[in-house]
């Protein structure tokens, strides 16, 4: 897994986690990269630090959260409580909803990286979460 620090042109900065660089790539040239905050499309890699913890150094207290951090909060708790947690049947519903075998609805859930290109490849729009979701049905 590779995590992302993510620009979109409106200026919104947030992170996501790819299976690998292919992945994102992949994602990306099949339009399914968007803003975690906005929904724009335009979205780029940006400049990331790598984590490094110093040795003896205490923990860095967090302070307040930013409003890119409260946004995304706001997303979470939105998708949470406007979509059903399929769990790792994920690919299963996302490709019966697609095709018409299943119920029209929301859906969140877990997919390996390869459920998810299939997906892509065969047309169904996925897209991966900037966040690990509350596990729990609706």
């Amino acid at each position: 897994m590779i995590r992302y620090t993510l620009k979109c042109s409106q200026g919104h900065v947030f992170e996501s986690w790819f299976a690998d660089a292919e992945g994102y790539e992949t994602l990306k040239a099949h339009g399914h990269v968007s803003c975690a905050v906005c929904g724009d499309g335009d979205v780029e890699k940006s400049l990331m630090a790598p984590a490094v913890a110093p040795s003896a150094a205490p923990p860095a207290l967090k302070g307040p959260a930013t409003p890119q951090e409260l946004e995304l909060r706001k997303f979470k708790e939105h998708l949470e409580a406007n979509s059903d947690y399929v769990g790792r049947n994920f690919a299963k519903e996302a490709r019966a909803i697609h095709d018409g075998d299943g119920p029209d609805r929301a859906i969140h859930g877990e997919a390996s990286f390869d459920e998810a290109k299939s997906l892509l490849e065969d047309g169904v729009p996925v897209a991966p979460l900037p966040f690990m979701t509350t596990r729990r049905t609706n």
